[in-house]
């Protein structure tokens, strides 16, 4: 891995970056870092009781990934609106001692009897989103049971049965109902007249949980208790599986197809991580079904001609720079991203250093583009664009060891409680509509488009980054449907670019982009720009931009961690 990331930055030929001198400098550690050295390692999660849950098992002598473990199984109890054992997840692994990558794809898949026309009405149109998203048609094969098998059994220190301890001890005992997931209820609890199972589990003496209030969850603590002794089989062929099918299969609303046979053929896969130079560093992710890796790549490559650090983050060209950049991958993402089990993916030359340079010259340093094209990269196809959908029911957390290891997984269920069914006490995904619900554009397939045994495309973006000696120096990575991708970003722009620790980088406003508008993040700086930023020739909207980042970073002082300050996510460190 070190030679490949010294032959990268070979061809980086750029000087140390400010993220450097920033850790570097003395000072300078903000309020969710943390100093060295630590015993046990770093626990970072969207929850507190997640986060406690993956340092009890760093306690225990535990791994990074025992303790990312905990705190997926955690979070499923805690955070139910946004991941868990009823969904999916991408894992990427650092090793250590020789900083070697391992990604884990715990992506769902759609059931064999999926089609590309499964999402659209008798004229061949696509239906709505709201319409598909709840009851059993949307649900995929959940991953990440399969996922954490696989991790532990490369990386577990601790019994199987020992990372479901605090889980466990969660959903037997009860939790306390947050602001977050109270509000999240009253949002989505007005579509559940056709799941009263669901309305029930998140309800207290029979009206509707609000925050203070707590919930036991003993079905899941049931399940888990099941899989924690038995072990990952029982999850896609005995009880619990059997539990799944025929939640899906009897829904109230669209009642789906998935079968046994799914569930037992569904495999967690090992992949390359797909990697790439900016400045003096190598920024590493999630090669496709994600989206993540290359998008994330693509808006730095393509920015990479632009002296963001002389501009600094308090210029509107700046952003403006960071908003065109983000058109044209995003532009890209939409063309060729998919499955590559079922569609050609020109995943490197998405990410090719010349093929950047072209799309960089694209970009008017004082003019926004009246438009945004996808490109043609080395190796692509003939393809037709298509839009995609994704909702922000997702989250991730961190964790480092004693020994180096670091665990960064994003984990998601997709919509706000998934398809708003409940199997066994924990919610399933609604993760086919991140398929393209049109099979066809323009009389072409689209890359997205549904079939049966594909994983749908993610804009889950777990990254780690090296400097250039080959060391680790951040892993980070975020929620938020399609805006992951510039979340994660924007982070690394602030740290890498704008020479922030990563706390404050993860702190820096956010943009995406819609309603052919820049969107920017009410009541931060970038929103007072907002006159500023419209000069160059694009409309732009001050709205609620939300992230929930968590991450840690490798200082002088060793490993520290950080937590999205817009999120109820804390970071331990021991």
């Amino acid at each position: 891995m070190k030679k490949l990331i010294l032959g990268l930055l070979c061809c980086a030929g750029v000087a140390l970056s400010p993220l450097a001198s920033a850790q570097q400098a003395s000072g300078q550690l903000s309020a969710n870092q943390h100093p060295a050295p630590l015993k046990y390692g770093i626990a970072s999660s969207a929850d507190p009781r997640a986060t406690d849950a993956g340092m009890q098992i760093l306690r225990q002598g535990g791994s990074a990934s025992d303790a990312a473990m905990a705190m997926m199984l955690a979070l499923t109890v805690v955070e139910p609106q946004s991941s868990g054992i009823g969904g999916g997840g991408f894992l990427i692994h650092s090793d250590g001692a020789t900083g070697g990558l391992t990604t884990i794809n715990g992506r769902e898949t759609a059931p064999a009897a999926a089609t590309p026309d499964r999402f659209v009405d008798k004229n061949g149109k696509p239906r709505g989103f709201l319409e598909i998203l709840p009851g059993g048609r949307s649900a995929g094969v959940p991953g990440n049971i399969r996922l954490m098998a696989m991790a532990h059994r490369k990386w577990g220190k601790l019994a199987w049965a020992a990372l479901f301890g605090p889980a466990i001890k969660l959903a037997e005992e009860g939790f306390i109902v947050n602001a977050t997931l109270a509000a999240r209820l009253k949002q989505i609890s007005p579509f559940w007249d056709d799941f009263p199972e669901t309305r029930q589990l998140f309800s207290v003496d029979g009206k509707l949980a609000v925050a203070g209030d707590r919930i036991k969850n003993p079905d899941l603590a049931a399940t888990l208790r099941q899989i924690a002794a038995e072990g990952p089989d029982v999850f896609y062929q005995g009880e619990i599986a059997k539990k799944i099918v025929k939640t899906l299969t009897t829904a109230a609303v669209n009642p789906g197809d998935m079968t046994l046979s799914d569930l037992a053929n569904y495999r967690a896969k090992e992949q390359n991580a797909l990697c790439a130079p900016y400045r003096a560093y190598v920024v590493c992710g999630m090669g496709p079904p994600s989206s993540g890796a290359t998008t994330v790549l693509q808006i730095l490559g393509t920015l990479r001609p632009f002296d963001l650090t002389k501009m600094g983050k308090d210029n509107p060209q700046s952003w403006h720079l960071i908003a065109e950049a983000m058109q044209l991958a995003y532009a890209d993402r939409e063309k060729y991203l998919g499955d590559p089990d079922f569609t050609s993916v020109p995943t490197f030359g998405l990410v090719e250093r010349d093929y950047l340079i072209q799309r960089s010259k694209l970009i008017n340093p004082r003019r926004a583009a009246k438009s945004f094209a996808a490109g043609k990269p080395p190796g692509a196809e003939p393809r037709t664009a298509a839009i995609s959908g994704e909702t922000s029911g997702t989250t991730h957390f961190v964790a480092t060891d004693a020994a180096g290891n670091i665990a960064n997984m994003t984990s998601t269920i997709e919509a706000a409680f998934g398809n708003q069914m409940v199997a066994g006490g924990f919610v399933l995904n609604n993760e086919l509509t991140d398929f393209t619900f049109a099979p066809e554009k323009d009389g072409a397939p689209v890359a997205n488009r549904v079939e049966g045994g594909k994983r749908p495309l993610s804009s889950m973006s777990p990254t780690i980054v090296f400097d250039q000696d080959g060391r680790r120096v951040m892993a980070l990575g975020s929620a938020g449907g399609k805006r992951i991708i510039m979340h994660v970003t924007k982070s690394l722009i602030g740290a890498i670019d704008f020479g922030l620790p990563l706390p404050d980088a993860i702190a820096l406003p956010n943009i995406y982009f819609g309603r052919d508008k820049i969107l920017v993040e009410e009541n931060t700086p970038l929103a007072a720009m907002a006159e500023e930023l419209a000069r160059f020739g694009r409309p732009v909207e001050v709205t609620d931009v939300g992230s929930k980042v968590n991450g840690v970073q490798w200082t002088p002082a060793g490993w520290i961690g950080a937590a999205d300050p817009r999120s109820e996510g804390t970071v331990l460190a021991e």
